[in-house]
């Protein structure tokens, strides 16, 4: 396993000890933790591109570790009421759309390039951002409704975004329809 591909298991990894600091109250510790996962997410891009270490695992796994870090951080913010349930339904469906179509073109042989979109990147960055930003207020007591005009941003990238990769699957499945 090379360096890009370790970082993204390590991203992986840290899931359950962010979860858990999350849900015992230890918000700063949480705050480290999604902050070296977000470095780690980096990083990984980072090695891979300037080391020629891209691989097809690497292709998955990236997508896969930030999809299981962002929903399990936004379910768990929303179970203990620190973020409104339908923040977390949103951003659940979303990924849960773009990986059921994207088994489903698997299932039926269509051609498929899995990369993300610079749009699917900003809203994993704005996801990321929104996360940070409410642990930093929680973590001090602060009011996380300062932050309304980042979830409305955040929210609006995460439907247009769907949307958007909905599009692809059908013009892969379709390319003389759409």
């Amino acid at each position: 396993m090379n360096l890009p591909n370790a970082l993204t298991v390590l991203r992986i990894l840290l899931i359950p000890f962010f979860i858990g600091f999350l849900t015992y109250g230890h918000y700063l510790w949480a705050l480290w933790t999604i902050l070296i996962a977000g470095v780690t997410d980096i990083l990984d891009g980072v090695i891979a591109r300037m080391a020629n270490q891209r691989t097809k695992l690497g292709a998955y796994l990236d997508p896969l570790a930030d999809k299981l870090l962002l929903t399990s951080s936004f379910v768990t913010l929303s179970i203990l009421h620190l973020v409104p349930g339908w923040v977390a339904i949103v951003v659940v469906s979303r990924d849960l759309i773009i990986v059921a179509g994207t088994l489903l073109l698997h299932m039926t042989q269509t051609p498929l390039e899995v990369a993300p979109t610079a749009l699917g990147k900003g809203t994993t960055l704005a996801q990321l951002s929104y996360l940070v930003l409410a642990l930093v207020l929680i973590a001090f007591q602060k009011d996380v409704h300062q932050l309304m005009p980042l979830l409305a941003l955040m929210l609006t990238l995460t439907v247009i975004s769907g949307l958007h990769y909905v599009y692809r699957g059908i013009r892969a499945y379709h390319p003389d329809v759409v």
